[in-house]
């Protein structure tokens, strides 16, 4: 398998959520997910920030709206999570969108609502 960025802690995040899966399935809320993902993440000794705000720049300037990714992990990977039949690419957009605010290098989106987890990871740096 080739290297890429991240990988040994994106492979743990992606475990961690396949362990929330395993437990809860489908059919739950995001919120839900979201509980039961942090408290996997403190068993894993994972590091994370939940709902941290970040904000956008526009011309060096803060803007005043905040965004609220899921989790940030390791400092550099934002995970959002979804509960939904299906991903759309406006889930994508968000969870990128999120990533670049932060300056994070890897959004991981993962999602709780089929009957096998789903995740994607986008690169947003170089």
């Amino acid at each position: 398998m080739e290297d890429f960025l991240y990988k040994r802690e994106t492979y743990k995040i992606i475990g961690a959520a396949m362990a929330v899966h395993r437990e809860l399935g489908c059919g739950f809320t995001e919120k839900v997910y979201q509980e039961a993902l942090e408290m996997e993440f403190q068993e894993q000794e994972i590091p994370y920030q939940r709902e941290k705000p970040i904000y956008a720049n526009y011309h060096g300037h803060q803007l005043k709206t905040e965004f609220v990714p899921d989790f940030i992990c390791f400092d550099n990977i934002i995970v959002e999570l979804k509960a939904v039949k299906d991903l759309e690419d406006y889930h994508r957009a968000q969870a990128i969108n999120y990533a670049k605010v932060a300056k994070a290098d890897i959004a991981l989106l993962i999602n709780f609502g089929k009957r096998s987890l789903q995740h994607e990871r986008y690169i947003t740096t170089q």
